[in-house]
């Protein structure tokens, strides 16, 4: 029997494309990823029924989706993206299903173990554009930035994709990886999710103990938002707000309209806050 277990951070992988997955197998999907099932295992199968709350995690990691997909196929297709550089990519598949141009390059970072697991389950696949997956440990500034700067001499106008990733990071550790992508000139927009302070509270008692037991702890929530960046170069070019998202997809929580319907009674500055509670950010250079 797989282990339950989420015994290292890289396990949130499969337990996040286990949700592609679900999505996925809906009749009114809106993305089909037909690789996530097989990506998230097993293993992904037997995380997902022993952790606590699974299923209401679903509707946010569908809308971050089809709000990455939008933002990263608009960049390359309008907006002059010729490389895309995914950082911590787990067992994103985009490159298998995302119908970008062919000359689009697409880079794959991560530890070696998750991208030999990725490659190992993708045999026999192809992706549809230039693709290369990178093996490096993003703790290792060194090795990051000798990555980085290679990738910048070699591209025109480059997006960097943190998907899921700068939540288990420290305040020092994001700023320092926003002043190494910074200092790539052709890096110009940098795609997020960014949750609050609150928000942050809410997902620590649902499941703090579940990840604890694997080093993921859950970290980075600014309490100045996207402000955050400024100092390191980086500037809010558009914020979508999951909760705002989450109607316009058909894709809400629970009990959304009474959440709603509560909200009328609210100050305009509450209701801003709440609508700024999680979203997905592209940032843009300075």
């Amino acid at each position: 029997m797989p282990e339950s277990k989420i015994e290292n951070i890289s396990d949130t992988a499969r337990w996040v494309a286990l949700y592609r997955a679900m999505e996925s197998e809906r009749p009114d999907a809106h993305f089909r990823d037909p690789l996530a099932r097989r990506l998230a295992g097993e293993r992904g199968a037997a995380i997902a029924e022993t952790l606590p709350g699974f299923k209401s995690g679903l509707w946010p990691m569908v809308v971050r989706t089809c709000v990455f997909d939008e933002l990263i196929r608009r960049a390359v297709e309008t907006e002059g993206c010729d490389t895309v550089v995914n950082l911590a990519a787990g067992l994103d598949a985009r490159p298998y299903r995302m119908r970008l141009p062919p000359a689009t390059r697409w880079f794959d970072v991560d530890l070696p173990e998750i991208l030999a697991y990725k490659r190992a389950a993708l045999t026999g696949e192809r992706p549809l554009f230039r693709y290369q997956p990178e093996a490096i440990d993003l703790r290792d500034g060194e090795a990051r930035r000798a990555f980085f700067d290679r990738v910048g001499r070699e591209s025109r106008q480059v997006l960097v994709v943190t998907e899921g990733l700068l939540v288990y990071l420290t305040e020092d550790e994001v700023g320092s990886l926003a002043l190494d992508l910074h200092a790539q000139p052709t890096f110009r927009w940098w795609l997020i999710d960014l949750g609050s302070p609150r928000l942050l509270k809410m997902l620590r008692r649902r499941w703090a103990k579940s990840l604890g037991t694997g080093g993921a702890t859950l970290q980075f929530a600014p309490a100045e938002g996207t402000a955050f960046f400024r100092k390191f170069g980086w500037k809010e070019s558009e914020f979508r707000s999951t909760w705002d998202e989450s109607r316009r997809l058909k894709r809400q929580m629970p009990l959304a309209w009474l959440w709603r319907f509560l909200s009328r009674f609210s100050s305009a500055q509450k209701q801003e806050a709440i609508r700024r509670m999680a979203g997905n950010v592209l940032l843009e250079r300075m």
